[in-house]
């Protein structure tokens, strides 16, 4: 977008703008300043505006936090801002790190109401007045009306993606589409009711899809938000809305789904994106993740770009040193190279040790977990390096893996850059967050059309196996779908989509949402587990400091992260937990709020 952060008189004029100013400012409109009155004139003074919305969105933190939590990319100025995080608010990840507790204090049921606005909630209204004070003055511009409307649709956009943010997180939530002052009654009104605030996301979606241009032509990478990211988003939230008033009760939820599945699949026919690939299974879902520069990569709809001395950020220290482990489950849920669960395929060796564990897997587990064996390919070593070395898994307590060490034992690999992570210095790396994705886009697809009962074998042919096709695994095949006897109260066939995404999207911040819109709150009440932990894994592993539970069903014991701590036992509770509470100061500042039910 024209390097925003090299833009700075422009970004200053359109802060200028945000703050109130007395009448008496305004009606002498000043000569060598920039007014209200004189700035909404060319297309140069709408784009500038509209970049500042994008600072709002990548930048912006009061809370220690990022504001705007819809586009959750990496945090340039805070340790735990990035949608690498999000997964330990589910069951794909975990970590004891105390920097990292306000995750782990949600995903083990423990968390109570803040008086303030806690990490990911209560926070952008003032992004969001912005907004409405652009949507407000675009009009005064004296351009062609299709010039305005890409301006407007822009800002709808980013509207559309904080209210649907806002709504997934708190239900019913204030809608407001205009400039508010102190005196103004809506600070003082009820929520608006959940239905009524989306229907309105619903309209700014149609708006910025109809009027964003495909392209804008600017020659950035990854530039300004064009059509295709507007429908890749609107499958995303139509898709959570769909499947929410499904499985929670509400009205229309066949059109949400609907609405999900046509705008995905406009992208995924129309669009001029396509899965990438080298034609090499075994890395190039991995090469994907782990590359400081998207630019030109065919899968990418939209990412956020980190530039030596203009923008940069401390994700990959902050998530290693975490430290953060995936969980058992997340790693029992990969199929076999014959396209079947673990629970029924042949092909499974078990996990008696850690190698076992990758035999005959996806291709992804082995891309995504770190293998023993694989610690010379991605340059990944415990310390001390030597003759003395151990080679990974490396766990807490033990005197090898240095910084590196897992509370699970799965080490994550499929986000790792060593040469990031040894840039020394606060804030002074450059991993590519990835914004929207293809694949995202033919998941939401295939989902959405499995739950109105439509999908077909050629819906699966465009979406999933796709996705498999670039690691060589067998096609899902609709006229044989496995059953897993875990996943029993949900049809194979959905189970296996929901499989899918889980694999596919490990880590993309997706999977604490997905649980909550289909009503699984439930898995969220089991301990994480790691790796096998024997006899045998005593002596290999010496000196570890994690404690460890039998499972019921083997016998056989497997560390136990939360065990002895805090966070032992996690709570689900189904009356209230689907919904997060709201900030007390919120409700002592507007008595005709009232909190969510159960808290």
């Amino acid at each position: 977008m024209k390097k925003i952060i090299k833009k700075l008189s422009l970004i200053l004029i359109a802060i200028f703008l945000f703050i109130s100013c007395n009448d008496d400012f305004l009606e002498r409109y000043p000569l060598d300043q920039v007014s209200m009155e004189t700035f909404w004139q060319t297309e140069d003074d709408l784009r500038a505006y509209n970049n500042n919305l994008y600072w709002h969105v990548f930048t912006q933190n009061t809370f220690n936090h990022k504001d705007v939590t819809f586009m959750n990319g990496h945090g340039t100025t805070t340790l735990n801002v990035s949608y690498w995080f999000h997964d330990l608010l589910s069951d794909n990840v975990v970590s004891l790190e105390s920097r990292l507790a306000g995750y782990t204090i949600m995903r083990a049921g423990k968390h109570f109401p803040t008086t303030g606005p806690r990490l990911l909630g209560w926070t952008g209204w003032n992004f969001l007045r912005a907004v409405n004070i652009g949507l407000e003055n675009y009009n005064r511009a004296d351009l062609p009306q299709r010039i305005i409307n890409q301006y407007a649709a822009e800002a709808r956009l980013f509207r559309a993606g904080f209210y649907a943010d806002k709504v997934a997180k708190f239900g019913d939530v204030p809608w407001v589409e205009k400039e508010l002052n102190i005196d103004s009654e809506e600070l003082f009104a009820p929520r608006t009711v959940r239905e009524e605030v989306m229907d309105k996301v619903l309209e700014d979606l149609k708006f910025a899809v109809d009027h964003l241009p495909d392209d804008w032509r600017d020659g950035d990478d990854p530039g300004r938000l064009n059509r295709w990211a507007a429908l890749a988003f609107k499958s995303r939230i139509c898709l959570f809305e769909g499947t929410w008033r499904k499985y929670h009760g509400g009205p229309d939820a066949d059109m949400w789904l609907q609405e999900a599945a046509a705008a995905a699949r406009e992208v995924i026919e129309d669009g001029p994106y396509s899965i990438y690939t080298t034609g090499d299974p075994m890395r190039d879902y991995n090469a994907l993740h782990r590359t400081v520069d998207l630019t030109g990569n065919p899968e990418i709809i939209y990412w956020e770009k980190f530039q030596e001395g203009v923008k940069m950020n401390h994700i990959m220290r902050a998530f290693i040193q975490g430290p953060i482990g995936a969980t058992k489950s997340m790693v029992e849920d990969y199929l076999c190279t014959d396209g079947l669960p673990i629970t029924v395929s042949p092909l499974y060796q078990g996990d008696a040790q850690i190698e076992n564990v990758f035999e005959n897997r996806d291709p992804r587990l082995r891309q995504t977990i770190l293998h023993p064996d694989d610690g010379d390919y991605y340059d990944h070593h415990g310390y001390p390096v030597g003759p003395d070395s151990q080679p990974a898994p490396w766990l807490i307590g033990m005197i090898y893996g240095g910084s590196y060490k897992s509370p699970t034992g799965y080490h994550i690999i499929k986000n790792f850059q060593r040469d990031q992570y040894e840039r020394l210095g606060w804030s002074v790396q450059l991993p590519a967050a990835i914004i929207m994705r293809l694949a995202e886009v033919m998941l939401n697809y295939a989902e959405a059309r499995a739950e109105l009962g439509t999908i077909t074998q050629t819906d699966l042919d465009m979406s999933i196996n796709r996705l498999r096709d670039r690691v060589a695994m067998p096609h899902m095949d609709i006229s044989n779908i496995p059953v897993d006897p875990r996943y029993e109260g949900v049809s194979p066939l959905i189970a296996e989509i929901r499989r899918e995404r889980r694999v596919e999207l490990f880590l993309e911040g997706f999977r604490y949402d997905d649980l909550r819109r289909w009503k699984q709150g439930q898995k969220l009440e089991s301990n994480p587990m790691g790796i096998r932990f024997d006899d045998d894994a005593i002596e290999r592993y010496p000196g570890v400091a994690l404690s460890t539970s039998v499972d019921p069903e083997s016998g056989v014991p497997y560390i136990d992260v939360f065990k002895g701590t805090e966070w032992d036992n996690p709570v689900f509770d189904e009356n209230k937990d689907y919904l997060w509470p709201l900030p007390l100061n919120i409700l002592t500042q507007n008595p005709n709020f009232e909190q969510n039910p159960g808290w």
